[in-house]
């Protein structure tokens, strides 16, 4: 892979911060006619989002600015590797604000109070950032990675690489506060952070489909459980023989790699 001179990152850098400006303002004019649009069918959950349109629209901005603030500590990130391993370890990124009706189903699912401030307060998946990694110690490496910056805080770690759910699903997810810088304060903002391998990416989108209103009777329900489960193990071990060669390649020198060709 070439190395791009380090002007040429600064570039690609300041560009992509410039479009992630323009697409956040974009946003912000058409989020009120979104949010109207998206009201949850919980009654007194749109009633509030009505009677606060401005301040849920503001602090759905401040998620908004939180998501590009991690978003770049992570291309950041890949760019380094790029530098000096010569291979970036992210596949993909990509960003997701809470819709209205889920959080309203999840205020109440909770037994949280249906207000702006207890969003703010009680909610702090609001906010998401998936990144697809390569191979699966990328995850952990950037995690690590991400942990280590003096601005970011761990609220909340839920590893389920190392120990996948009974579903078979795998991702490390972290909660972390980033601050955002206003024009007359600074705020700490919680975003959820999901890491996962491209073949675990791949089992969660499909997973999805399949179970996704599904009317399925109980004993087929339970078949399909089983094979996701197989599946997903069946993924995991991809994961680990493509991690193992990867570093068997690493840990052999170009002459070596050169004398066995």
């Amino acid at each position: 892979m070439p190395i791009l001179p380090s002007h040429k990152l600064v570039s690609d850098n300041h560009e992509d911060i410039v479009n992630g400006l323009e697409d956040l303002h974009k946003r912000r004019e058409q989020l009120a006619t979104q949010v109207m649009s998206r009201l949850a069918t919980n009654s007194d959950f749109s009633e509030m989002v009505k009677r606060n349109l401005a301040p849920y629209q503001r602090l759905m901005t401040y998620y908004e600015c939180a998501m590009m603030e991690i978003e770049t500590k992570f291309r950041v990130l890949d760019a380094e590797f790029g530098l000096r391993y010569d291979r970036n370890p992210i596949e993909s990124i990509k960003t997701r604000l809470k819709g209205t009706d889920s959080l309203a189903k999840k205020l109440n699912r909770k037994g949280f109070p249906l207000s702006v401030e207890s969003i703010e307060n009680n909610i702090f998946d609001v906010a998401g950032v998936r990144v697809v990694c390569t191979f699966p110690e990328d995850i952990f490496t950037l995690a690590d990675a991400l942990l280590a910056q003096d601005d970011i805080t761990l609220v909340e770690k839920r590893d389920y690489v190392s120990n996948p759910k009974p579903s078979g699903y795998r991702s490390l997810h972290l909660i972390v506060e980033t601050p955002i810088f206003l024009e007359k304060e600074k705020r700490l903002v919680k975003v959820e952070v999901q890491l996962r391998t491209i073949s675990m990416n791949f089992w969660a989108s499909l997973e999805h489909q399949l179970r996704y209103k599904k009317d399925l009777s109980e004993e087929m329900a339970s078949q399909v459980s089983d094979e996701l489960v197989k599946l997903a193990e069946d993924a995991a071990s991809l994961d680990n023989r493509m991690q193992a060669l990867r570093t068997y390649l690493d840990s052999q020198s170009p002459e070596q790699l050169e004398s066995q060709n």
